[in-house]
């Protein structure tokens, strides 16, 4: 770290008395915190910036030290005051040990995140040092930028069944004795659909919830993932599919499997849906023994989906996973593979994406075996 005119004692800090470490360093070397630091002494004047101050301010540390506190850090706040005249650091009251965290505004108006702590000699003596820790709010807005496109997606995704259950219910209230059965029973299967629809949403955002928090249980039993995948493929030959569409594959003897039934369910729905959605040709399904993905575990299953379809381009490889990726535009909120990693990552699992052999795509899951300790 930058300092004018300081030298450290044995404890770490100056001679002075200003910490040569904060923002919860201890006895780090300042310019190796990934916040910026910035120290003034007694008169207001900066003795201290290190390296990530330099990088967040654009401020080089040479022209920063030794000048006034307002003139090297000439923070505003949002409505346009400057900052040091408001808060009269050096001056105001005696009590005073700290600033909470606020958004303040460098001279651009690029906006940071700053903390203050007025180290004095005594409890209600002059300030001795000021110590002020600049944080970048990129993170931060990339963080609200991704929750408001999530309230986006969700209003937009819900507004559609609403729209239509209201209609329906609506003109069945309204116009009862004009529909016959049969039209009746139409709208009813529709409000019901749309009802399906709204009901998985909210599932969605739920598990988005605990997933993003770390909260997302996992209640393991015994899990036969063969007869799991056959169960998805019956429903959806039920549905109007070609039997012939889907190539089952097991590899025998396959490990006992613990994981939760609910969860894995919705994972191999997530993938085999977006095989018979946005892929081509047949749907091959392998599942194998393999290496358990965790540490001190020998044994794991492994499931791979794939088509013959287009593929995924190499350079969305990299986003398939995340929040909203669509593989195409015909429609989904793009949270189902973000949820389906999500899933797998809780069950201590690892999830990957590439091109299958007959140019599609081609998604592959490995779970640990999880057997409980009184098995083993």
């Amino acid at each position: 770290m930058s300092v004018a005119g300081t030298s450290t004692g044995p404890e770490g800090r100056d001679t002075r008395g200003a910490p040569a470490s904060s923002c919860g360093a201890g006895g780090l070397d300042p310019d190796q915190l990934p916040d910026g630091l910035v120290v003034a002494d007694e008169r207001g004047r900066v003795v201290g910036f290190n390296a990530a101050a330099e990088r967040i301010t654009a401020v080089p540390a040479a022209d920063a030290l030794g000048q006034p506190l307002e003139k090297a850090l000439p923070l505003e706040d949002l409505e346009g005051r400057r900052w040091w005249q408001l808060t009269d650091p050096y001056g105001g009251l005696s009590t005073r040990t700290r600033q909470p965290e606020r958004n303040l505004l460098l001279p651009g108006g690029r906006e940071v995140l700053v903390t203050a702590r007025y180290v004095r000699t005594a409890p209600l003596g002059p300030v001795h040092h000021l110590i002020i820790c600049l944080r970048d709010t990129e993170a931060r807005r990339r963080t609200e930028r991704s929750h408001a496109e999530l309230i986006a997606t969700v209003a937009h995704e819900l507004r559609s069944p609403l729209t239509s259950v209201k209609g329906f219910t609506a003109t069945l209230l309204a116009k009862w004795e004009r529909f016959t059965d049969d039209q009746k029973r139409l709208m009813l299967e529709t409000v019901d659909a749309d009802a399906d629809r709204v009901t998985r949403l909210i599932a969605e955002l739920l598990d988005i919830s605990r997933i993003d928090s770390g909260r997302l249980e996992v209640r393991r039993q015994p899990v036969d993932i063969g007869a799991a995948v056959s169960r998805h493929i019956q429903a959806y030959v039920a549905a109007g599919q070609s039997a012939g569409r889907f190539l089952l594959r097991i590899e025998q003897p396959l490990p006992d499997l613990w994981a939760d039934p609910d969860k894995i369910d919705q994972v191999l729905s997530n993938l085999l849906e977006n095989a018979v959605r946005h892929g081509e040709g047949t749907v091959t399904i392998d599942i194998t023994p393999t290496a358990s993905p965790r540490e001190g575990e020998e044994a794991g299953t492994s499931v791979t989906v794939s088509d013959e379809g287009p593929g995924i381009p190499e350079e969305s490889m990299n986003r398939v996973f995340t929040r909203f990726w669509r593989g195409s535009k015909r429609g989904g909120t793009g949270l189902g593979l973000y949820i389906v990693k999500g899933i797998v990552e809780a069950h201590g699992g690892t999830i990957t994406v590439g091109r299958a052999r007959g140019g599609g795509a081609e998604f592959r899951f490995t779970l640990p075996v999880s057997a409980p300790a009184y098995l083993a």
